[in-house]
């Protein structure tokens, strides 16, 4: 089919509109993006930083936290200074090659972050409901192997999601609505038929999305018979205290990655989709490391000795 490759040829770059058509700067969503990028920044960088200067802090559960501030470092580094470039000046496309770059290490990290807390949540379930075996079962072999794993795992969704995304046909309008390069709004943009790459955008999703949130919640109710078991008041508290950041971390992302990827494109709208893609995207990065510290003594101590070190 000539035609088909002639099609595919025809867009070189795509325009991304943000949260407006046509020309004209875009102050708010400017400035609420630097705000919230500035804040996502110095937050994960203090805790890798806490958390890599802090011997006491060089357990399992602080090396998983190490990387899932790296993750959120990377994919809020990857969409945020983008974005905020075409919102302040009318330089607002983006190369065929640099869409396809920015959608696969996006669908990388969100997908490689689904895993890590899924690693989080057997972290705790083995240090609660095994505490005798926890030092061989996650040892630091095993921890590596869970993060490579992990990253292995994003990376087969981001192959297949990208492959399958670019396959398309671009003929028509180059203009994505959106603020940056993801599959359902490039879907949205094709000139072909899109039913496989919904079934596939869909169904991937879907494996992810209910394979990892079934696993985390099998891990909490193992978690919550231990608590019950156990008759100190104390015991049950410092339970809880290590599970809760986890618990609302986990809603929060897995909440908004629903919505995104787990529902059919008829039920999708842009508008909201722009919205949620904010939340996950930006603010779930910026809150990460509030919600596992606030709550966390060792963090917290281990922050003031850092801060206590360099002032």
């Amino acid at each position: 089919m000539p035609g088909r490759d002639v099609n595919h040829t025809t867009v070189t770059e795509f325009i991304l509109l943000g949260f407006g058509r046509g020309p004209g700067l875009q102050v708010v969503p400017f400035v609420m993006f630097l705000v919230i990028y500035i804040i996502t920044v110095l937050g994960n960088t203090i805790l890798v930083l806490t958390i890599t200067a802090s011997s006491q802090l060089h357990t399992p559960m602080y090396f998983l936290l190490m990387n899932l501030s790296l993750l959120d470092l990377c994919y809020s580094s990857l969409i945020a200074p983008r974005a905020m470039a075409s919102f302040l000046t009318d330089i607002k496309t983006i190369s065929y090659r640099g869409c396809a770059t920015q959608l696969f290490f996006f669908a990388l990290f969100v997908s490689t972050e689904a895993f890590i807390l899924t690693a989080m949540a057997y972290d705790r379930y083995t240090a609660i409901c095994n505490p005798l075996l926890y030092p061989t079962t996650m040892s630091k072999p095993v921890c590596i192997q869970l993060v490579v794993g992990s990253y292995l795992c994003g990376s087969v969704n981001a192959m297949v999601q990208t492959s399958f995304t670019f396959t398309l046909c671009f003929c028509g309008s180059n203009e994505i609505d959106h603020f940056f390069c993801d599959v359902p709004p490039l879907l949205n943009l094709s000139c072909t038929d899109t039913d496989i790459n919904q079934m596939v955008l869909f169904a991937l999703s879907s494996v992810i999305i209910v394979s990892t949130s079934l696993l985390i919640l099998i891990s909490y109710v193992y978690i919550i018979s231990a608590v019950l078991q156990t008759r100190s008041a104390a015991g049950r508290h410092k339970i809880f205290s290590t599970c809760t950041s986890h618990i609302v971390a986990v809603s929060l992302f897995y909440g908004t990655v629903s919505f995104m990827y787990a529902q059919p494109s008829s039920l999708s709208f842009p508008d909201q989709s722009k919205v949620v893609s904010v939340f996950y995207t930006l603010v779930i990065p910026m809150l990460n490391p509030f919600i596992y510290s606030l709550r966390n003594k060792d963090v917290k101590e281990a922050l003031r000795r850092t801060i206590g070190f360099f002032f």
